[in-house]
């Protein structure tokens, strides 16, 4: 894990334990309840093992595995609600499961199988009241992207779906207040009969749009500027003025530089950062992942084709840190700074077994 800062709102550990429940920390190993005692934040990652199985794991702060649940296979994002205590790990795209967590150990996971038609993006988030799970997903035979609505209080029933405005949706997330849902666009075309393969990288269609979260209805859209259209916008997260970071994936020639990292807000235009040319060249053209600390005003980015971690100072845009990661993977916000995983199996300088996937949720509230 690489830190940088003071503290953020994550659980802490007894307020963890409380919200968890009884069940689900009587049925931990002694080791696992140990590690958890003495963990200050509390962090959850999709893995694949050495023996070539998937599944998900509840981690300690130090890079300690706290519990692990099986996996159909390959998860990629997941979401988690600090209302209900459900941790939902979505399928890699074009995969149509997601498999709900139930934290306090009330329940048994429930599975949600795409709709006919569509398959999971590897992202999603919940409501704020934790009564709604938003699930990005394709449209495949219409080339759309939509957001699946998902009732949590009817095991996870699919109740409707909205437009993305865009295509190739790939992240998702919601307003503090639960009125937006914010779809990033990456605008590249695909298909399950054709795997993972990018369609349309000559004609891309990248856009971020804002959507009333009660109707579906588009309040905003932003395009990229035409010499950005191969700029993929991929990931987002949101910082504490509600402002909206976005990071993206360059399709276009090795040799070009296109900005990578910008902010907006409602009602503003796109906003991209002119990051130093060797902290570009160090993200390779592609940010994997970005997470925002809000109490420290940090955005921290994840490169493993670059295999580099660089923090910026939200309220600048300038560069606090840039370090070499190999093969580094997700990142989230920590109690300082941020944690870091690779996908050789480290994370908080640990090793592990495994190889961790690109996401990391911090299992805590935004307040």
């Amino acid at each position: 894990m690489r830190k940088a800062g003071g503290q953020s709102a994550l659980l802490d550990r007894r307020a963890f334990l409380r919200m968890a429940g009884a069940a689900w920390a009587a049925a931990l190993t002694p080791q696992a309840a140990f590690a958890l005692a003495r963990t200050e934040a509390v962090f959850a990652s999709g893995y694949k093992a050495s023996d070539g199985s998937f599944g998900t794991a509840v981690l300690a702060e130090d890079g300690g595995v706290i519990e692990c649940t099986p996996l159909p296979a390959r998860s990629h994002g997941m979401a988690f609600s600090p209302t209900t205590n459900h941790l939902v790990a979505f399928a890699r795209r074009p995969g149509t499961f997601a498999l709900v967590i139930d934290r306090g150990g009330q329940k048994q996971p429930v599975t949600i199988a795409a709709a006919e038609n569509r398959h999971f993006f590897g992202h999603g988030c919940f409501s704020p009241d934790g009564r709604l799970l938003y699930a990005s997903e394709n449209d495949f035979d219409a080339n759309r992207g939509v957001i699946g609505l998902y009732d949590a209080r009817d095991d996870y029933r699919r109740i409707g779906e909205y437009q993305t405005y865009g295509i190739g949706t790939h992240d998702l997330s919601v307003s503090d207040d639960g009125t937006l849902l914010i779809a990033a666009n990456g605008g590249i075309e695909t298909h399950p009969d054709f795997g993972r393969t990018k369609l349309n990288l000559d004609h891309m269609e990248p856009s971020l749009a804002l959507i009333d979260a009660k109707t579906g209805a588009l309040v905003e859209r932003h395009t990229l500027p035409e010499k950005l259209r191969q700029l993929s916008t991929r990931h987002i997260d949101l910082d504490e003025k509600g402002r909206i970071w976005f990071a993206c994936q360059y399709e276009g020639p090795r040799n070009d530089l296109p900005p990578l990292v910008g902010h907006f807000g409602k009602g503003e235009d796109l906003t991209f950062l002119s990051l130093p040319e060797d902290t570009t060249i160090g993200l390779a053209n592609y940010v994997g992942a970005i997470a925002v600390n809000r109490r420290e005003s940090l955005v921290g980015l994840t490169s493993p084709n670059g295999g580099r971690f660089v923090v910026l100072d939200a309220k600048t845009g300038g560069v606090l840190r840039d370090e070499s990661v190999p093969d580094a993977a997700g990142i989230a916000s920590a109690p300082q700074g941020f944690a870091v995983s690779s996908y050789d199996g480290d994370f908080a300088g640990r090793r592990n077994d495994v190889a961790w996937d690109q996401h990391i949720a911090s299992l805590k509230s935004r307040a």
